[in-house]
C-alpha cells in the first residue's frame, strides 16, 4: 500500500452524513495525516446515496492526496473507478473477491476483509489482492463484529505468505504493539483517532508511540 514504515490505517466513523459532519470530520482528517504517519485513510459510508458518496470523496480525497495517504473507497469498486480513488476495500459480503480486481483494473489497490478465516485470506489473495485484513481482535462499537481474531493469525499469515496484513477491531493504544509484534502490516483504527480527547493527531501519534515507533 505504502513503500515505507507508516502503519496507520485510518477509517472514517459512519457518521459523515449531512455538510456539517463533513465539515468537521474533514478538519480532524487534516489533523491526522497532517502527522505524515497514515499509510492509508479508507472511506466507510453506508446507507447512503453515491452521489452524498462523491461528495465526501471529493472534499477528503485531495486532503489525503496531499500527505501521500492512500484514499480506499469501502465497498464499491465501481464508485473507487468512477470517482478517482485510489483503491477499495470489500468484505466477503458485499462483493466477490473474484470480480473485484477485473473491475478496478491493475493499478488501484484491493483490500479484502477476510475475518478470522484462513480460507478467505488465501481466497482474496488468488483473487488477486494487495493486502488482507482480519479481525475483530478486541471489542468494538464502531461496527458489530462478525468474527473475533487471535494475533496467532497474524503470526501464521506473516509465516507463509508475503501479502501484507491488516488488523482490525477495538485496536488502541494498549494494545496495538501486541498486533504489530504478532506480524500486523497496518493497523486499522476508527475511534482510538477520532475520539481521541486530545485530538486526531494526538490518537495517531500515541498508536505510533505505543509500538515504539515513534
Amino acid at each position: 500500500m505504502v513503500e515505507d514504515d507508516r502503519f496507520i490505517y485510518l477509517i472514517s466513523p459512519e457518521a459523515v452524513t449531512v455538510p456539517a459532519e463533513l465539515d468537521a470530520f474533514a478538519a480532524a482528517l487534516e489533523e491526522a495525516v497532517a502527522t505524515d504517519l497514515a499509510a492509508a485513510f479508507q472511506l466507510r459510508l453506508k446507507g447512503v446515496s453515491d452521489d452524498w458518496i462523491g461528495a465526501v470523496t471529493s472534499r477528503l480525497l485531495p486532503i489525503c492526496r496531499a500527505r501521500d495517504v492512500a484514499f480506499i473507497l469501502n465497498d464499491r469498486p465501481d464508485l473507487a473507478v468512477k470517482f478517482g480513488c485510489d483503491g477499495v476495500h470489500v468484505s466477503p459480503d458485499d462483493a466477490d473477491f473474484a470480480q473485484v480486481r477485473d473491475i478496478i483494473g491493475d493499478e488501484l489497490i484491493f483490500g479484502a476483509t477476510c475475518r478470522a478465516s484462513r480460507d478467505l485470506a488465501f481466497e482474496a489473495g488468488e483473487a488477486g489482492a494487495d493486502y488482507v485484513a482480519f479481525g475483530a481482535f478486541y471489542p468494538t462499537q464502531t461496527k458489530a463484529a462478525k468474527s473475533k481474531a487471535s494475533p496467532d493469525i497474524l503470526e501464521w499469515w506473516t509465516g507463509i505468505a508475503e501479502l501484507p496484513c491488516c488488523a482490525i477491531g477495538g485496536i488502541n493504544a494498549g494494545n496495538a504493539k501486541v498486533l504489530m509484534d504478532a506480524g500486523a502490516d497496518y493497523l486499522a483504527v476508527v475511534s482510538s483517532v477520532w475520539s481521541h480527547p486530545d485530538g486526531a493527531a494526538a490518537g495517531v501519534r500515541a498508536l505510533v508511540e505505543a509500538c515504539g515507533q515513534g
